[in-house]
């Protein structure tokens, strides 16, 4: 908070003292702030000096402030990964919200309103993800009411979203994966969209940030670097997820002369174009066109890269190996989301154990 202090002044007319000075808010809005009646000159300055203190703890800074803030104090508390993941979230999902507001007219309400938005606007997100991101917002008002002098945060009231544990996971098998793309190939965009997410395992936001320089076509490899969120009715490119995320992955030869065919199509396309312009939006209506015409269950956007993942669990590939490809930053989240898709190896400990003795 910057301040200019002036000087108490002397009223001659009443004969008292008064204090008169400029101060910026925590919105970054400069103030003049008067206070008459003191009959010493002391208790002005005292009372400037309490004011302004008071100030620094006031909770009608804006939500912003106190996000910048809680950054500040947690990034020597805190794993810079565990920072790195909050900031995705609360910088994409939760400031476009509330930034201007000041904290302490926050209310519940509030609280809901944001939570139906993201679960309407999100359809593809897990309950899981949508119980992170409201963990966020929760953690920023507890720093407010522990450290900024807020009553209550106001999370309480307004209830979760989302859940902690992850329902039950859906993912096409090959065969069914066969059988949709086989009904979009109609639209080349669509098939070499789908075909991209199910054979690299890659997020829907990685896959719409994708330029042609990203492609590797001598190597075979695809470089992720960068991610597309909507904001509003705007595309903003930001960092992947975590910094893991930031990941070469190798591509089969089928669908490396795919994506050659594909972007050779694309007109005066530049290295920093982006070869799929569209939006999330897109890829539901031709997940629903798809799904309806080829007559397999309809699964989420997010479920192609869990059909990857399974695909590879199959094909007997380690969860370090799968979480490399997949951009987790721990291999706990791998084992985690896809140790029940691994064969029981129990029996096949005894029998190695039998041979022994």
């Amino acid at each position: 908070m910057g301040v200019i202090i002036i000087p108490a002044y002397k009223d001659e007319k009443q004969g008292t003292w008064y204090v008169q000075f400029y101060y910026t808010t925590w919105t970054g809005e400069k103030k003049k702030k008067l206070k008459r009646g003191f009959k010493k000159k002391g208790e002005a300055l005292e009372w400037e000096r309490e004011f302004l203190s008071k100030q620094q703890a006031n909770p009608d800074m804006s939500f912003g402030s106190l996000v910048e803030l809680y950054f500040e104090d947690m990034e020597n508390r805190l794993r810079k990964s565990t920072i790195a993941n909050k900031k995705y979230m609360i910088e994409l999902k939760i400031l476009p919200y509330f930034k201007n507001m000041p904290i302490n007219t926050i209310k519940a309400t509030h609280i809901r309103k944001w939570q139906n938005k993201l679960m309407k606007d999100e359809k593809d997100y897990s309950e899981t993800y949508l119980k992170a991101i409201n963990n966020q917002l929760v953690a920023i008002f507890n720093y407010a009411v522990k450290y900024y002098d807020l009553k209550e945060n106001p999370c309480h009231k307004a209830g979760s979203m989302g859940k902690k544990n992850a329902e039950e996971m859906l993912f096409w098998t090959k065969d069914e994966y066969m059988k949709f793309i086989e009904c979009v190939e109609d639209k080349p965009q669509s098939k070499i969209a789908f075909e991209t997410l199910y054979w690299t395992g890659m997020r829907i936001g990685e896959l719409m940030a994708l330029t042609l320089a990203d492609i590797d076509f001598d190597n075979k490899t695809i470089t992720i670097n960068k991610s597309i969120q909507r904001l509003g009715k705007e595309d903003v490119v930001t960092a992947p997820k975590t910094p893991k995320s930031n990941r070469v992955i190798p591509i089969t030869d089928f669908l490396c002369e795919d994506l050659k065919s594909y972007t050779n199509t694309l007109y005066d396309v530049k290295p920093n174009d982006r070869i799929f312009p569209f939006t999330k939006y897109f890829l539901h209506h031709e997940m629903d066109r798809g799904c309806k015409k080829a007559n397999v269950k309809r699964i989420r956007l997010h479920d192609l890269r869990h059909s990857h993942a399974s695909l590879l669990v199959e094909l007997g590939f380690t969860p370090l190996l799968i979480a490399e490809r997949l951009g987790h930053e721990k291999i706990e989240t791998t084992l985690n989301t896809y140790s029940h898709l691994y064969p029981n190896k129990q029996n096949k400990v005894v029998d190695a154990l039998e041979k022994l003795k």
